[in-house]
């Protein structure tokens, strides 16, 4: 059986995924055909007709596309991150970084600056600033930021941070950690002035799957071997916690509060 495998998080812990899908051939004995998305969750027709047996994907698009699909995704399991502020539990952060050079020190410095972000479809880096935006009536105002920008990814939204095409952005706290690792000279450049905490992406499979399979596979994660776990440890992962649809429903509020006053776009 050759198990079907996408990424749809950040190309820079790719190497990551890959580490987890050689465990799970180690250790289940499956073959995994791993790939990396060109295209947003819910644009993805493979997705949408079930051809995937393995994703590793963002905790908004999961809770979008389980209300409209068929056989909704089940959840593997999630990371949990060394370093003290991810308190031993599945979350992240969605951080709000400027230039270090900047005189920006809060929240509402922003306003009236030149924001970018990843993609709309984005807990950290659109959903997650747009709810904060919403909860302190900035949604109010004609617009918030003088200008807004998709850039791309997380690493272009820095990248334009530090070269001065962008005054902030909402980060992936783990993306940004990676990042900072392979590029520990950024560091000097920018600065974090607020956190946003979510429940962190977590990798989920078919339903087409057999239970016994699925747990399998959890095994490998939750009991890992050498190799997985020299991996877990360069990726800052300290253990995988089971997750369940109920730990992601902070995600589908803010998305729905949003939505609910027609809030799509941050202007």
């Amino acid at each position: 059986m050759i198990i079907k495998a996408v990424s749809y998080l950040s190309p820079n812990l790719f190497w990551y995924y890959q580490a987890i899908t050689e465990a799970i051939f180690r250790n289940c004995g499956l073959k995994i055909e791993l790939m990396e998305a060109t295209t947003d969750p819910l644009d993805d027709q493979l997705l949408q007709h079930d051809h995937w047996d393995l994703m590793f994907i963002c905790g908004l698009p999961l809770i979008r596309h389980n209300r409209i699909a068929v056989k909704p995704l089940q959840l593997l399991a999630a990371p949990v991150m060394l370093g003290d502020r991810y308190e031993n539990q599945p979350i992240y952060f969605a951080d709000i970084v400027v230039n270090a050079a900047s005189n920006f020190k809060r929240f509402e410095d922003l306003a009236g600056t030149r924001f970018c972000y990843n993609d709309r479809g984005s807990n950290s880096g659109y959903n997650l600033l747009r709810y904060r935006l919403l909860s302190h009536s900035h949604h109010q105002e004609t617009a918030y930021f003088s200008d807004v920008q998709q850039s791309g990814s997380h690493q272009r939204s820095l990248q334009w941070i530090v070269s001065g095409l962008a005054d902030c952005a909402a980060i992936d706290s783990v993306v940004m950690e990676a990042e900072l690792r392979q590029f520990p000279e950024l560091a000097k450049s920018l600065r974090v002035i607020e956190s946003m905490r979510s429940p962190m992406p977590p990798i989920a499979v078919s339903s087409r799957l057999a239970p016994s399979l699925i747990e399998q596979m959890q095994n490998t994660l939750f009991n890992p071997d050498p190799d997985l776990q020299a991996a877990m440890t360069m990726a800052q992962v300290k253990r995988y916690a089971k997750v369940t649809a109920q730990d992601y429903e902070p995600i589908a509020v803010t998305f729905d509060a949003a939505m609910q006053l027609g809030y799509e776009a941050i202007a």
